[in-house]
């Protein structure tokens, strides 16, 4: 069973930066790409940002450009989430993602994903 645990969480003030990372653990697999998730309480789980193997290219959501940075290693199918200038509406649980079909157009979307991890959270006070 492929297992996914992220680390890196926390409580921190807004303007400050954290980083987050995800490692894979178990049978190995292949995936075209790994992908942060976050998810409020009473919210929908909404996508990030995630790092393309094949191209070698990153996919942010609006609310994470100029601000979030993913990279990874594909060979240990290890992601990373540099976060700065963070903001109270950042405020969520952060959940590493992978098993996810090669067209750009599922990376967006959660329900394309096979393997999660159970997530870090992290709060942003004001």
């Amino acid at each position: 069973q492929v297992q996914l645990v992220e680390s890196g969480g926390g409580l921190v003030q807004a303007g400050c930066s954290l980083r987050l990372s995800c490692a894979a653990s178990g049978r190995t697999f292949r995936s075209y790409a790994m992908a942060w998730f976050r998810q409020a309480p009473g919210k929908e789980r909404d996508f990030v940002a995630a790092i393309n193997w094949s191209r070698g290219g990153a996919l942010y959501a609006d609310s994470a450009k100029g601000r979030f940075t993913i990279s990874g290693h594909n060979a240990n199918n290890t992601v990373y989430l540099q976060m700065n200038s963070l903001k109270p509406e950042d405020t969520a649980v952060y959940l590493c993602a992978t098993g996810v079909p090669g067209d750009r157009f599922f990376y967006t979307r959660a329900g394309a994903y096979e393997y999660w991890g159970r997530g870090t959270q992290v709060t942003v006070s004001s």
